[in-house]
């Protein structure tokens, strides 16, 4: 909800399963449950209304059905109010030399013990309702700066076929439909596409209107801190 305005910048009111956050937003970043040296305690003394936690780190470890069966990250970190998760799709990127993307989702090897992995759409799905964030991001393909401009098409082109095979399986998850061994830990999660497209504003403008034609609950302007120099961001 938009609360206030001032010239172009917005204040609003982001409604979760667990909570309201203020936006704009400080989001401090738990990437494997907790943010470090500080306890849930401490996050509320300064404010902070909502956390970050990472699915590539959670699903490795501890795992997400383990997570899942003592109810959820909430409880698994203490924190009780809203939660982020990412989709996992950034930290495989960053791990370029452990992983092959493919149409179908990125196969990649844990940076624990080597161990085979495979990620796709559906599955990054599945792991954060099982983790059981408030929000969950869909998988994109990240590309780092520079990227030419059939670069950032390409990539903007699969992150939306992602995209729609992310929201069909989100939809039939949350509706209570082909759950399979999937537990969905926070009734109500909601679901962010991503726009990509790298430093070309027509692909942008693209990728913002087809993934906003998805009719995901919100919408995550993706693509940039890859490298780019400040300027350009």
């Amino acid at each position: 909800r938009l609360e206030a305005t001032c010239g172009r910048a917005r204040a609003g009111l982001l409604q979760t399963a667990h909570g309201a956050v203020e936006t704009p937003a400080f989001m401090p970043v738990g990437t494997a449950g907790a943010v470090k040296a500080v306890t849930p305690r401490d996050l509320l003394d300064v404010g902070a209304e909502i956390i970050l936690c990472n699915t590539y780190h959670l699903h490795l470890r501890p795992g997400d059905d383990r997570i899942a069966r003592i109810g959820g990250l909430h409880r698994f970190t203490g924190w009780h109010g809203p939660i982020l998760t990412d989709s996992g799709g950034y930290q495989v990127f960053s791990l370029a030399s452990r992983r092959v993307l493919s149409e179908e989702g990125v196969r990649f090897r844990s940076h624990l013990d080597g161990q085979a992995h495979m990620l796709t759409p559906e599955t990054a799905v599945e792991v954060q309702a099982r983790l059981g964030s408030d929000i969950a991001m869909v998988l994109d393909e990240c590309i780092a700066w520079p990227a030419d401009r059939d670069q950032a098409r390409r990539a903007s082109e699969r992150t939306h076929r992602w995209a729609r095979r992310s929201r069909e399986r989100f939809v039939a998850l949350t509706g209570g439909h082909q759950t399979g061994d999937v537990v969905v830990s926070t009734p109500g999660q909601a679901q962010f596409g991503i726009v990509q497209g790298g430093a070309h504003p027509d692909v942008r403008e693209w990728s913002a209107r087809e993934t906003v034609a998805l009719d995901f609950e919100a919408y995550a302007i993706g693509g940039l801190g890859v490298g780019e120099p400040a300027p350009v961001m």
